[in-house]
């Protein structure tokens, strides 16, 4: 098992190029409303179009649900938002002034965007307080941050995270202990030490008890309005219970859009995908 300090100093090595990158202007101007623009975007793989002239818009501060049978573009979709893949076509940008294609997936996390997988990826030998606490090093100058000890203000933002994912009573048990539930809300807490923007968040209940779902819940919806959060899932009951807006994806673009009502009483919805 690494301890923490050798957990550190690997993290540096990888890290470290990517701070040594220039500078990119990343500041977030939201002042037209939306926080993400996705237009005309378009990407295939060995001929199949993956994503198919795709136009999404996410307001600042909303929580959005993206729906679709398997195959829709979900995945690619939050892969072209993060740097991961690149479009063949279309516009990516978050707020007005920071174009998305232009950056690399270390700028995109830096300028604010998170994204937490639909598996864990915790550091499960090192305690609750210890995953945030690396996590939040990306804040920080690279050499600071496996060097300092922290702050009074780092420590509050600990304890304010812990408070807001529940894991308070956890803050020293060892991340593998935890529960299925409690590993991914500990690893929303990891995103949310880099005080990111925008979150994509994805099948965050796929294997969770109806009480962490319960749970998931109360947390993704109350991340609202501070951050903005896009939730990719299956199950049609935790998405009814959280979402305003659903967009469907299917074939790569945008089928239709609304309350949840909407979408699940809409022709094409029910032939393509709720009604299967």
């Amino acid at each position: 098992m690494k301890s923490l300090d050798n957990l550190r100093e690997s993290m540096r090595r990888d890290q470290v190029w990517d701070f040594m990158m220039p500078p990119v202007n990343l500041q977030l101007d939201v002042k037209h409303g939306n926080i993400l623009y996705l237009e005309d975007v378009s990407v295939s793989f060995d001929g199949f179009k993956a994503i198919n002239d795709l136009n999404l818009y996410i307001e600042a501060g909303e929580l959005r649900c993206i729906i679709g049978p398997n195959g829709a573009g979900k995945t690619t979709m939050m892969d072209i938002i993060t740097g991961k893949t690149r479009p063949d076509s279309g516009t990516a940008w978050f707020g007005q002034r920071i174009d998305l294609l232009r950056l690399s997936e270390p700028e995109i996390a830096q300028a604010g965007i998170g994204r937490k997988f639909q598996k864990p990826t915790v550091f499960e030998h090192h305690k609750v307080f210890e995953n945030l606490e690396l996590a939040m090093a990306g804040d920080k100058g690279v050499w600071a941050s496996f060097t300092a000890s922290l702050s009074g203000e780092q420590r509050d933002r600990i304890d304010e995270v812990l408070g807001i994912t529940g894991l308070s009573e956890h803050v020293r048990d060892p991340a593998g202990k935890l529960s299925h539930g409690q590993k991914q809300w500990l690893e929303i807490g990891m995103l949310l030490m880099q005080q990111p923007h925008l979150l994509l968040v994805d099948e965050p209940v796929a294997g969770m008890t109806h009480q962490e779902m319960d749970r998931t819940a109360e947390l993704l919806t109350s991340l609202a309005g501070k951050h903005s959060v896009v939730v990719v899932e299956h199950d049609m009951d935790f998405v009814r219970s959280i979402a305003k807006t659903v967009t469907v994806l299917h074939q790569g673009s945008v089928l239709a859009e609304g309350t949840m009502d909407e979408v699940q009483n809409d022709p094409k919805v029910i032939e393509v995908y709720l009604g299967e």
